[in-house]
C-alpha cells in the first residue's frame, strides 16, 4: 500500500491550502484516513481524521479552520486548510488504517508534505 500526498507549499498567514492523499495498492478496505503534522522540535500530532462512515475528528487547534473530506471509492482524502497561521507550519503526514483480506488493521504513512505559513 502506498500513500501519495500532495498540495503542500508556502502561503501567507490567513491564506488557504488543500492537501490531498491517495491510497493505492492491494486494499481490502480502509477503516480511516487522516492527517498528522510534525513541527521542528515537536512530536507528531493529530490534525484530522475521517472514518469510512464519514465520522470526523479534529485537533482543537484546527477546529473551524480545517476540513477533512473524501475517503470515497477512490481511497482519497482531502484537507482544506483555511485561515492558516504561522503555527500551522509543519510537515504534514497522511495516514491510513488499512484493512487486509485477513481482516488485519495495518497503519500506513505517506512521505510527508511541507506546509509553511509566513507571518
Amino acid at each position: 500500500v502506498q500513500l501519495q500526498a500532495s498540495g503542500g507549499g508556502l502561503v501567507q498567514a490567513g491564506g488557504s491550502l488543500t492537501l490531498s492523499c491517495a491510497a493505492s495498492g492491494v486494499i481490502f478496505g480502509i477503516n480511516s484516513m487522516g492527517w498528522y503534522r510534525q513541527a521542528p522540535g515537536k512530536q507528531r500530532e493529530l490534525v484530522a481524521t475521517i472514518t469510512s462512515r464519514g465520522r470526523t475528528n479534529y485537533a482543537d487547534s484546527v477546529k473551524g479552520r480545517f476540513t477533512i473530506s473524501g475517503l470515497n471509492a477512490k481511497n482519497t482524502v482531502y484537507l482544506q486548510m483555511n485561515s492558516l497561521k504561522p503555527e500551522d507550519t509543519a510537515v504534514y503526514y497522511c495516514n491510513a488504517l488499512v484493512i487486509t483480506s485477513a481482516l488485519e488493521h495495518i497503519d500506513y504513512w505517506g512521505q510527508g508534505t511541507q506546509v509553511t505559513v509566513s507571518s
